[in-house]
């Protein structure tokens, strides 16, 4: 960040922005790389620090003369939730602001129960892990949620999600937030309020859909040098996630990355969206796991496709290899007008390892033109089960520490 970058309109965000690369730094290089006189740092440090946004840092830095007091982002002063909801598991999570992993829980939870039956599960789930593991529930500064369908970003709410009936147009933002309402900050707030204390809606529940959290979960652990990056989860669907640019793109209305629904050349499979042909209808965990059952081989879903591929079963070694190589000719595709640098496989099915990565790389490099796959990387997914809660988390953590957020929260 260049010297004077923020000029003296810099605020206590443009400082705790500065703050959260992990490095202490001191008044004096705030001021140098604000532009802000050294007063105005302090009067804005003394800000974060009140509302537990900074602590001094452990140490001091000398030059010579009186050593200089450090400064540094908190990463516990505030615990998000994340859930990310598939078809048929979850898994939850309170996380730190630094995207540290404080308590979680994986568990059966079949969206098609409908929304209120699913939700007030991980209701009950989020309160036993704060309950169980220490984090004030006033400390909870926001939800994050991913869910397996279409999602409106500017609502949070499902639209015509084809593996959850009854949720669309649920408002599921409001109905966690009022349902997961935490006691106000203050000397009577904490796990000994009683219930005559008026209790706060959690007014920052964010909702997408899953691919999108698994694939911002992703990206941060590639890091910053990473641009263009694709997610695809193999799961009970298939969908796609895109990050280009250092950002999330969703599209005009949320949409984008929906690769599940796109046609596969020579197929008239019927898919539960309504189309046929679908890459999701041929290469999803359900629709595997339905072909392994008309042949009489019991198999609930994609986990239990892997499970009988690891046990040495053809078959299902055969329809993962071919699953692989389905999703590698739609990528080939997106290979070429994307052109990404690192394509990551996710989701149940990627569990099935180089079975079905190998049929992925074999399409993708032989389908796509040299430019595009001169130094692409395709890759297994790095954070695996946890891609999705860390992408949440991380979705509310760049909401609540926003600049115009902190000055507002600080002023």
């Amino acid at each position: 960040m260049p010297n004077g970058s923020h000029g003296q309109n810099a605020g206590a965000g443009a400082l705790l922005a500065i703050l959260r690369d992990g490095r202490a730094r001191t008044r004096a290089e705030l001021a140098e790389l604000t532009g802000l006189s050294r007063s105005t740092v302090s009067q804005r440090l003394d800000g974060l620090i009140a509302q537990h946004w900074v602590v001094a840092g452990e140490g001091s830095i000398s030059s010579g003369g009186r050593p200089a007091a450090v400064f540094a982002f908190n990463e516990g002063a505030r615990v998000v939730l994340a859930a990310d909801l598939g078809a048929t598991h979850a898994r939850l999570a309170v996380v730190d602001l630094g995207l540290t992993v404080l308590a979680e829980r994986a568990m059966e939870l079949p969206v098609d129960r409908g929304p209120e039956r699913t939700l007030e599960r991980v209701v009950t789930a989020f309160r036993e892990l704060l309950a169980a593991d220490g984090p004030d529930p006033a400390h909870v500064c926001g939800v994050g949620v991913g869910l397996p369908g279409p999602v409106e970003h500017a609502s949070g709410r499902p639209v015509n999600p084809p593996l959850m009936p009854g949720w669309d147009g649920f408002p599921v933002p409001e109905w966690l937030g009022e349902r997961l309402a935490v006691p106000p900050a203050g000397p009577e707030a904490g796990p000994e309020a009683g219930p005559e204390v008026a209790r706060v809606p959690v007014d920052r529940v964010l909702v997408d859909n899953d691919v999108n959290m698994m694939a911002l979960g992703e990206h941060w652990a590639a890091g910053p040098a990473v641009d263009h990056l694709i997610f695809i989860k193999m799961g009970t669907g298939i969908g796609c996630g895109i990050i280009t640019g250092g950002r999330l793109h969703r599209g005009a209305q949320g949409a984008a990355g929906d690769v599940g629904h796109v046609r596969v050349p020579a197929s008239d499979a019927p898919c539960r969206c309504g189309n046929s042909g679908c890459l999701e209808a041929v290469a999803g965990g359900a629709s595997m796991a339905a072909v392994l059952r008309e042949a009489g081989i019991e198999a609930r879903g994609g986990r239990d496709v892997v499970a009988l591929m690891r046990a040495g079963d053809l078959r299902a070694t055969r329809l993962v290899r071919q699953a692989g190589r389905e999703v590698g000719t739609v990528m080939a595709s997106i290979v070429n007008f994307f052109n990404p640098s690192v394509i990551v496989i996710g989701g149940d099915i990627a569990e099935a390892g180089e079975q079905v990565l190998a049929g992925v790389r074999e399409t993708i490099y032989s389908r796509s033109l040299p430019l595009a796959t001169q130094h692409l990387a395709i890759r297994a997914s790095e954070l695996r089960d946890r891609a999705g809660v860390v992408g949440a988390a991380l979705m509310v953590v760049e909401d609540v520490l926003a600049p115009d957020a902190i000055d507002r929260a600080v002023t």
